[in-house]
C-alpha cells in the first residue's frame, strides 16, 4: 500500500470531528485492526481534532492512509495545521508541565497509544503531528538502507490519485520511481499505475535506460513526467536520471543540490541524450522528490531540526506550507539512516 494516497479531513471547527473520526475509524477497520485497536485510533483522532479546534484559530486537516509494511498492517495519521506552533514541544509532553486542557495533555495521550510518534512545532511555524498503530502494536523495523515516506493528496473532488511512487530492490540497491501522470483523474491514475507497473519489472537497469522503457511502453496513455533513482548505500552514491517537471532535491548539514530534470514527457517525446547523474547519498543525506502539485520554492533549511524527523514529517511540513491545491500532490522523502 505504499502508493495508496492520502485521505484528507478538513478540521475547520467542532461540526468535523465525527466525519473526521468515522472516516478514519473506518479506514482502520479495512486494515485489519482488532476492535481494541480501532478505538485506540479513535482516541487518537479525537485528541488531534481537539487540538486543531481548541488551539488553532482556522483549524487544520488530518491526513490518514493505510500501511502494509513487511506484513504488518496498520494506519498513519497526521495532524497539519499553521497556527501559532510551539517553542518547546517536547517538554509540553513532560509530566507535570502541561496544564489541564492544552495541547500538552493531548499529546501526551496520543504518543502513549501511537506505535510511533513524531511532532515537528516551532514558533510561526505550525505543528505537524505523526501517528502510526499497528496490528499487535508491532511497528516494522526500518529497513537499513534508510527510511522512504510519501504524503499524496489526489486533488480535491477525485477519487484516484494521478501522481505515484514505487521503491524496490535490495538494500544495497534500491531504486525508487516518483510519476506524475499528465493532468489528473482517471486517465492520469492509469498513466502513473502503467510507470509504476513497468517500472517494478525494469528497475534493475540504469535509471536513464529505465526511463526510456516507460517512454515507450507509456506510448498508449496521456503521459506522463517522472524521475528515477538508484541509491547505493555502500557506495555513498545516489543516480538518477528526470524527465520533465518532477523536482528532486538533496539535503546534508552544509549545503543542498538540485537534482537536474529534462524537458519532455515520458509516452510523447524524449530528450537525446539521455543521461545518468551521480550525487552523494552519506548517511546524514536526505532526499526529497515532489510532483508539480508542491510549490518549488522551499527550502529544508528554513526548518529548524526538520530533516531529523520522521520523513512522513518532513513531507507533512512541505504539503502544509506549499501545496498548490490546484492539482494532485505527491512529496516523496528519503533518509539515508532513520
Amino acid at each position: 500500500m505504499a502508493n495508496s494516497p492520502h485521505h484528507r479531513f478538513p478540521v475547520a471547527n467542532r461540526s468535523y470531528l465525527n466525519l473526521a473520526k468515522q472516516g478514519i475509524t473506518r479506514l482502520a477497520e479495512e486494515c485489519g485492526l482488532t476492535p481494541a485497536e480501532v478505538g485506540k485510533v479513535a482516541i487518537v483522532v479525537s485528541e488531534l481534532a481537539s487540538n486543531l479546534i481548541k488551539h488553532t484559530p482556522q483549524g487544520g486537516e488530518l491526513l490518514a492512509k493505510p500501511l502494509a509494511e513487511d506484513e504488518t498492517a496498520g494506519i498513519e495519521i497526521l495532524s497539519l495545521d499553521n497556527g501559532a506552533g510551539m517553542r518547546d514541544p517536547n517538554r509540553m509532553m513532560e509530566d507535570g508541565v502541561s496544564t489541564a486542557g492544552s495541547m500538552g495533555e493531548g499529546l501526551g495521550a496520543i504518543r502513549r497509544l501511537s506505535d510511533e510518534f513524531d511532532l515537528y512545532s516551532g514558533p510561526d511555524l505550525g505543528t505537524v503531528i505523526l501517528s502510526r498503530l499497528y496490528r499487535g502494536g508491532r511497528a516494522p523495523k526500518s529497513p537499513r538502507s534508510g527510511s522512504f515516506r510519501a504524503i499524496m493528496v489526489p486533488l480535491a473532488g477525485e477519487s484516484v490519485s494521478g501522481d505515484g511512487w514505487a521503491l524496490t530492490g535490495p538494500p544495497e540497491r534500491r531504486a525508487l520511481l516518483v510519476v506524475d501522470g499528465l493532468g489528473h483523474g482517471p486517465e492520469a491514475h492509469l498513466a502513473a499505475s502503467e510507470a509504476i507497473r513497468v517500472f517494478t519489472r525494469e528497475a534493475g537497469g540504469p535509471p536513464a535506460g529505465v526511463l526510456r522503457i516507460l517512454h515507450d511502453s507509456l506510448r498508449p496513455t496521456r503521459g506522463a513526467v517522472g524521475m528515477v533513482a538508484v541509491l547505493s548505500p555502500a557506495e555513498n552514491r545516489l543516480v538518477h536520471c528526470g524527465v520533465g517537471n518532477v523536482a528532486g532535491r538533496l539535503f546534508f548539514p552544509d549545503g543542498a543540490a538540485h537534482l537536474i530534470s529534462y524537458h519532455g514527457t515520458l509516452g510523447y517525446s524524449l530528450p537525446n541524450p539521455l543521461t545518468d547523474h551521480p550525487s552523494p547519498w552519506n548517511e546524514s543525506a536526505v532526499l526529497v522528490v515532489h510532483s508539480d502539485g508542491l510549490k518549488t520554492k522551499w527550502d529544508l533549511r528554513k526548518y529548524p531540526g526538520l530533516p531529523r524527523h520522521d520523513p512522513s514529517v518532513i513531507a507533512g511540513v512541505l504539503y502544509k506550507d506549499h501545496t498548490r491545491k490546484t492539482d494532485d500532490v505527491l512529496v516523496v522523502v528519503g533518509k539515508r539512516n532513520q
